[in-house]
């Protein structure tokens, strides 16, 4: 699906979000991104926003959960 969004995760401690259209919440234990198509929540330990640009964005830290809401 064109524009939709992109989540790659590497093991528990990366994860790459493209296509993304803001950041919702930022906290050390979640962060909650707004796609074009829903909202993704990963929750964890230690999270933080490496480096984001208007396409994606490196997300590290202890992973534990992804969730997709409508």
């Amino acid at each position: 699906m064109l524009g939709a969004a992109i989540l790659t995760v590497t093991g528990r401690r990366e994860a790459l979000i493209a296509n993304y259209k803001g950041i919702l919440e930022y906290e050390d234990s979640f962060i909650r991104v707004q796609t074009k198509t829903c909202r993704i929540q990963i929750t964890g330990a230690h999270l933080a926003i490496d480096y984001y640009t208007n396409e994606e964005m490196r997300i590290t830290g202890l992973i534990e959960s992804i969730q997709y809401e409508s």
